[in-house]
């Protein structure tokens, strides 16, 4: 381990080679309940750089965690256990210049979101992923747990939004797949197997990104649902009416509604009437010729005429449509700030939506009677964030925690969904993902993880628990 730690300060230098109390603000994850001590945190600010690192710990055999933002709900972005190496991209920020003909860009895994968002702003352009942490989550990470965020309906989700990828393997070995090209069909879509790895496989250290032109138009609205039912028939029908004009449709109810107002500052509630579900609907177009706002005006009507709608009101500037954006996105920070919480991070079909929400209250009550629900996201991919409060006056929900997330999880499985839409399973999830996903699923998920990190260095104990490793080593070939 000394020679090894020589070896990494003399690669990294002062600045890229962090050990003691500098160490520690990057070993937790973001909820506090991941996180050893690492042997150091490296931070190269180069592929070069990462690769040596990667040739050090595999001639040691010293592992490595990969980090981002660490923004990871799921404890994906923190060491499972003592005296691993922590590789943090944070030091890697290079941005290309965007290719308005190709509609690409490249960029360094450090990049963080809302930082790209502003450069692309300035040149017209944007990358289509939006979720709340993007003022801390890099475009790496985003990458490792394939973001979806609040526009995957219209863009889809960040593999979708990947060309292309450079990837630096468990031995130091590059693999340069940085071609920003749609179509490419020699063998297998590799740089899709990066996405959604969470750094198990390999660390990105560069991306071609899509990009898109900034939008000329944009109609946004907010209205009162009285159940769930009517939130997909309304859902249904816009998409139906515009379809290709549709970038957002975001839900949330009023028991979260409730919690954003009374705990978030600056919030306010823009309708005469509260409502059991809101939708906020955002549509946007590449010209402004398109008549947006009679567009979603018409959609509106007729959703009053057939009693969908109970209430609901137009952005009629920039200003009062953020202001209806932070109404859907403080949902998480209001909840937080009402004390205990267990999140749920759940996907069916849409047309199972509400099928969903009805059938899991509930399983919920059963479990824990006047357990409080908070069901939010998005609509147009069935995504919801299905998140608990205690009941009045509890501070906690006793042991009911892992019971209320099988259940919940089972659920979604019977109704073809999946108990991970957008979070991953990092640590947190593998027993689940044993318990609710069919046995083939997760011994294919380890023949890939064994062929292409056989010693188990890269973020071990994430998406795979080390003894299902150990048990496809020991039975070689697929049975």
């Amino acid at each position: 381990m000394e020679k090894l730690v020589r070896e990494l300060a003399d690669i990294l230098g002062a600045k890229g080679w962090i050990v003691g109390d500098d160490a520690v603000a990057y070993s937790r994850d973001w909820l506090d309940r991941y996180g050893q001590p690492p042997l150091g945190v490296a931070r190269p600010a180069s592929t070069a750089e990462v690769a040596a690192v990667m040739r050090a710990c595999h001639a040691a055999g010293v592992r490595v965690t990969p980090q981002g933002g660490n923004t990871s709900l799921c404890g994906a972005a923190v060491c499972g256990s003592e005296g691993n190496v922590l590789l943090s991209l944070s030091r890697m920020t290079g941005c290309g210049r965007p290719d308005p003909a190709t509609g690409t860009i490249e960029v360094d895994a450090g990049v963080v979101l809302s930082h790209l968002h502003e450069l692309l702003g300035r040149e017209g352009l944007i990358f289509p992923l939006h979720l709340g942490a993007e003022g801390s989550a890099q475009i790496g990470g985003l990458i490792g747990t394939n973001a979806g965020g609040s526009h995957a309906l219209r863009y889809g989700m960040m593999q979708d939004l990947v060309m292309g990828l450079e990837v630096v393997l468990q031995d130091g070995t590059v693999w340069d797949g940085m071609r920003a090209v749609q179509k490419d069909n020699a063998g297998y879509q590799l740089r899709r197997l990066f996405c959604g790895a969470e750094g198990t496989l390999g660390i990105v250290t560069r991306a071609a990104l899509r990009l898109f032109p900034a939008p000329k138009a944009r109609a946004t609205a907010l209205v009162g649902l009285p159940d769930a039912e009517v939130l997909v028939a309304f859902g249904t029908h816009l998409r139906a009416e515009a379809s290709e004009f549709l970038s957002g449709l975001e839900f949330f109810c009023d028991f979260g509604l409730a919690l954003a107002l009374e705990h978030v500052h600056g919030l306010a509630f823009p309708m005469e009437s509260r409502s059991p579900y809101y939708l906020l609907v955002e549509m946007t177009a590449g010209s402004a010729r398109v008549p947006l706002e009679e567009i979603l005006e018409a959609a509106l009507t007729e959703g009053m005429e057939r009693a969908w709608i109970a209430d609901g009101v137009l952005a009629m500037s920039k200003a009062q449509r953020k202001a209806f954006w932070r109404l859907r996105e403080e949902q998480p920070e209001g909840q937080r700030l009402e004390g205990a919480q267990l999140k749920h991070d759940i996907s069916v079909p849409p047309g199972r939506l509400a099928d969903f929400i009805g059938e899991a209250e509930a399983v919920c009550q059963a479990i824990l009677p006047g357990v409080r629900i908070n069901p939010f996201g998005h609509l147009g991919d069935g995504n919801v964030h299905y998140n608990l409060t205690p009941p009045e006056g509890w501070d906690g929900f006793g042991d009911c925690g892992a019971v209320f997330a099988k259940a919940l999880g089972a659920l979604a499985g019977q109704m073809k969904g999946s108990f991970a839409a957008e979070h991953g399973l990092g640590r947190s999830r593998i027993a689940m993902a044993n318990a609710l996903r069919d046995p083939v699923e997760r011994r294919l998920m380890a023949q890939i993880k064994t062929a292409l990190d056989p010693q188990n260095l890269l973020n071990p104990g994430v998406i795979l628990s080390e003894e299902q490793l150990k048990q496809n080593l020991s039975k070689p070939g697929f049975s």
